[in-house]
């Protein structure tokens, strides 16, 4: 069997696909004080529902792809991070304060209100070193090892818990990087210690070394969390092979992940896309937006042309992490998120969130405000009996009480107030999907929106409406988006080095070293995890600008084999072609720069066979479940709606809104404005009807129900 684990803020979602290849969901309650205690509840439920116990359903588990997001992340945002010691080139200590002179993210180095920026590691355990690589390679003064013995003492006289070695050009030299590793390795025992040639070997010191210290802050932190994960693995019985999904999109052993532990960062929103894209294979789309509401954030992705768009401009809090990263937009809107009053008496959601402890109030835990599903449930959306598939009661009168906390100071009643609320967390999370492509010159009715996560259904259509989207489609596993994105994402490594010359003077012996050099690399390294060179797929690339420009963009149209003069000008012209579909222009006429050759290996996969269910036999009537007051209007009041039983839907069965489908993990809401048709593989595609959406190519099997 195949297991992959999603640990979310408010639950813990599990997919298992067994020897035939059939997919089964599990989710459970996320444990805070103990990640791994809600994995292994969530575990538990499907060894019942294979009817084994946990440790022989672990010993049938060949391989388990999990995350750890969330740790790495909040250590950052709430400073909760190991104490870090910086060795690096004697006049460079203050680098990764003095940044870009920039003041702090998301406000003006104006505003004296804000106050200035905290690095990481204070200056007095940045300990400089007599060392000097030039750019070429060439060392113009050999490392100091006495330097290095010093701040070694004064590492340990503080008590550090991680050190960063981060020299000058080490990205193409690191001689001096690899000794001062060495000896800090040998004299420190039990310190987690990095460098940045390990890290992020590519020119830019700032974003370098800023990279390395966030992964040298986060690593004692993450490589305790992956013992723990595997201690407690083993413990239940699992014998196979763990890898954890990468901040990159593709996932890696534990091994490497411990060693560069800033690559967890972002892990859980970069798993999605993945599965959004085998999914507009269903519609013969790929021009996807991809979107994961889960209990305490929303998070969407613009892919264009089946390709997960990715970047390297990542910030976590005042933190420069410049890996590359899927690029994935982020707000405080999950089932979770709280609303609230605020000081112009404005109502407001998010971005606080009551997680999983206390959870919302109708979980009935302790929790006393309202939230996004207090709402729902208010509104009728969400069934009080059967939330979870009925393992979790919800309460409509706790719900009640905190709805009315806000509504009370606003003199507005109770079914105003929630669908005040549900209609603000919509308006908030088609802002951020209008930031991610209409502001960026996308038209947003060129795409079909793939909905995900526990909460998404039940919000999504609305999004498409407000946005005029004229598909939607909702995944069999939506409530385990993440964890089905897994499923499809590929094993591999990226690798990067810098190149930095003008077309002009390009040197093409040494353009094929770089590549020779990182595919050797990559093929020992994924040798390492039993991938054969003959199932190895290599993808190169290299980022490219005209010069004079400061940003750079990535040109995946680099053939394998030699690079000749013809293959540099069809690079080239790839270049000019690319930069003309991003911005609108292209100067051919400009000499070009090459600034970093970057290479993406891979395992070869076979594409997720998605299980077929059963063609209806009869309209989608007899899996009418059945009716229950919603709120649709706010004029008309409640109506009485049809619900239906999502597992007893099969393909080709078809539900005009207004409509609810009732699934075990989440809930399916149909406005009046959609039709809902089930294809084979239990996706529920959702078109406009009434004439609307003329750009929509997606048409559903069998025969209307509800008109």
């Amino acid at each position: 069997m195949k297991c992959c684990t999603d640990v979310g803020g408010t639950f813990t979602d599990c997919l298992v696909q067994d020897d035939q290849g059939e997919v089964r969901m599990f989710k459970s309650p996320t444990t805070p004080d103990d990640p791994t205690r809600g994995l292994t509840n969530a575990l538990t439920k499907a060894a019942r529902s294979f009817h084994m116990s946990l440790p022989r359903f672990m010993s049938n588990v060949h391989l388990l792809i999990a995350h750890g997001t969330t740790l790495s992340t909040n250590a950052l945002l709430t400073g909760k991070v190991a104490k870090v010691g910086l060795m690096t080139t004697q006049g460079f200590r203050d680098t990764i304060e003095i940044r870009r002179g920039y003041k702090n993210i998301r406000t003006s180095r104006f505003n004296l209100f804000v106050p200035p920026y905290k690095p990481l590691v204070p200056r007095y355990l940045r300990m400089p070193v007599e060392e000097r690589t030039l750019h070429t390679g060439e060392i113009l003064k050999p490392l100091n090892e006495d330097d290095v013995h010093k701040a070694i003492r004064k590492f340990k006289e503080e008590k550090v818990e991680t050190v960063a070695v981060c020299f000058l050009h080490s990205y193409i030299n690191p001689t001096h990087e690899r000794r001062a590793l060495e000896i800090c390795r040998q004299e420190m025992n039990g310190v987690y210690v990095t460098a940045s040639h390990e890290v992020l070997p590519v020119y830019r010191e700032y974003e370098r070394f800023s990279t390395t210290v966030v992964s040298a802050a986060v690593g004692p932190i993450t490589a305790h969390y992956l013992g723990a994960l595997e201690e407690r693995l083993n413990e239940i019985g699992f014998q196979g092979t763990l890898y954890m999904v990468q901040g990159g999109g593709l996932v890696q052993s534990v091994k490497e992940s411990a060693r560069r532990a800033v690559t967890l960062i972002g892990s859980g929103p970069a798993a999605a896309p993945s599965g959004a894209i085998r999914l507009g294979q269903c519609v013969g789309s790929s021009n996807l937006f991809s979107v994961d509401m889960g209990g305490t954030s929303y998070d969407v992705c613009l892919i264009r042309d089946g390709e997960i768009p990715t970047t390297d401009d990542n910030w976590v809090g005042d933190e420069r992490v410049a890996m590359k990263m899927v690029d994935v937009a982020s707000v405080g809107a999950g089932g979770g998120s709280i609303a609230w009053i605020d000081s112009l008496g404005l109502l407001r959601v998010g971005p606080e969130s009551a997680c999983a402890d206390p959870g919302p109030a109708c979980y009935g835990k302790g929790g006393t405000r309202p939230t996004v599903t207090d709402a729902d449930l208010i509104l009728g959306y969400v069934p009080a009996d059967y939330f979870l598939g009925g393992e979790i009661a919800l309460r409509a009168d706790l719900a009640e009480k905190a709805i009315c906390s806000v509504a009370d100071p606003l003199a507005i009643d109770l079914p105003t107030a929630a669908m005040t609320i549900f209609t603000t967390v919509n308006s908030l999370m088609a802002d951020k999907m209008t930031e991610i492509s209409t502001k960026r010159g996308h038209d947003v009715r060129d795409f079909a929106l793939v909905v995900g996560g526990g909460a998404g259904p039940v919000h999504g259509a609305y999004l498409a409406d407000l946005l005029e989207i004229p598909t939607v489609i909702i995944p069999r596993y939506a409530a385990a988006y993440s964890a089905f994105g897994m499923l499809n994402m590929e094993v591999g490594k990226d690798f990067s080095r810098s190149l930095i010359s003008r077309k002009s003077l390009l040197d093409l012996e040494r353009v094929n070293r770089l590549f020779a050099e990182m595919e050797a690399e990559a093929r020992e390294v994924l040798g390492e995890i039993g991938i054969a060179p003959g199932d190895t797929l290599l993808r190169r690339s290299m980022e490219m600008r005209y010069v004079g420009q400061f940003h750079e963009v990535e040109v995946m149209e680099v053939p394998l084999g030699k690079i000749g003069a013809q293959e540099l000008e069809e690079i080239t012209a790839a270049f000019h072609r690319r930069h003309k579909a991003l911005f609108t222009f292209d100067m051919p006429e400009r000499d070009v720069e090459f600034l970093n050759v970057r290479l993406k290996a891979t395992a070869r996969q076979e594409p997720l066979k998605l299980a077929e269910i059963p063609q209806a036999n009869g309209d989608a009537r007899q899996a009418l479940k059945r009716k229950r007051p919603a709120l649709w209007n706010l004029k008309k009041g409640y109506e009485e709606t049809p619900v239906y039983d999502g597992m007893k839907l099969a393909c080709g069965h078809r539900v005009a809104g207004p409509a609810i489908i009732e699934e075990p993990a989440t809930t399916v809401v149909i406005p009046a404005s959609y039709l809902c048709a089930v294809d084979s593989v239990k996706n529920y595609i959702l078109n406009r009807r009434n004439g609307k959406g003329p750009r929509s190519k997606v048409q559903g099997p069998g025969s209307d129900v509800g008109r």
